[in-house]
């Protein structure tokens, strides 16, 4: 039904602007990497949101396709550039179909979940709908070695979590009840975006993650498929494909940024390797 939409759309579009180009296009926006993360091409709101705006509002394409490869990151700019997403959609009358490359998970799949419709392919990486936070403990070790740790706060919540002092069981109490609302705002969008192509007897807000094909069956996405060839098939063989992406400052081109997209990519790295990639 989607599909016969968007080709009668089009149709209709041509007949009564005659100066239109004969030809559909489909913007293409690429969202790859961590989500919030650092250093150049980092995938943030603030980086993508001119992307999109652009997308969406430069002539009238047929649809916005969007590349996605990310093993998750900040909930907030997650929830941020889907927003931006759903109402760029809205205000434009325009479908969005994502296309998973290597990993949608976590917030990469919040991102996902944005689109009208989910594709990937058959060994793309899809879903750890949960939420994670890690630190670490070290206070025995400066205590072993005679450091003594000074820390001085208005306010008892402070100093919560603090690595060098010993774990507070009502500090993991109160980050537990963060978390426990993230996750819920996280079940609440794919609900929300999903509906009734969920499986509904299997729970998938456990951080699990499965291969297309099986977030296929359970509803996370729509099908097994690939960019170019799917929308040529839905939009004919002359469809053109405009892509959109951010510019690099002239100091990233020379290098001026390369401390930091060197640390921003160690980040990276470590978010994808728990996916095995």
């Amino acid at each position: 039904m989607f599909e016969n939409d968007t080709r009668s759309t089009w149709k209709s579009m041509r007949k009564y602007i005659p100066f239109m180009s004969s030809h559909p296009v489909v913007a293409v926006v690429r969202l790859s990497g961590v989500i919030g993360g650092r250093g150049r091409g980092a995938l943030n709101d603030e980086s993508i949101g001119p992307v999109l705006e652009k997308a969406f509002r430069r002539g009238k394409p047929a649809a916005v396709a969007l590349e996605i490869s990310s093993p998750g990151g900040s909930p907030v700019q997650s929830s941020l550039i889907g927003a931006r997403i759903r109402r760029l959609a809205a205000e434009k009358d325009i479908p969005v179909i994502a296309f998973v490359e290597d990993v949608a998970a976590s917030g990469g799949y919040w991102l996902a979940a944005a689109a009208d419709e989910i594709y990937g392919d058959p060994s793309s990486i899809v879903g750890s709908i949960g939420v994670i936070s890690s630190s670490f403990g070290v206070n025995e070790l400066i205590n072993r070695h005679g450091i003594e740790r000074r820390v001085y706060t208005a306010g008892q919540s402070k100093s919560m979590l603090d690595p060098f002092r010993p774990e507070k069981a009502e500090d993991v109490a109160r980050l537990k009840a963060l978390l426990g609302d993230i996750h819920t705002n996280f079940i609440d969008h794919v609900t929300e975006r999903r509906g009734d192509k969920l499986d509904t007897e299997t729970d998938l807000f456990t951080g699990e993650i499965w291969l297309a094909k099986r977030a296929t069956e359970l509803g996370l996405i729509d099908g097994i498929g690939h960019l170019q060839p799917m929308l040529k098939e839905r939009f004919g063989d002359k469809v053109k494909f405009a892509r959109y992406g951010s510019r690099r400052g002239l100091l990233s081109r020379f290098g001026a940024q390369i401390i930091g997209d060197a640390i921003g990519g160690i980040d990276e790295h470590a978010a994808y390797a728990k996916f095995g990639l």
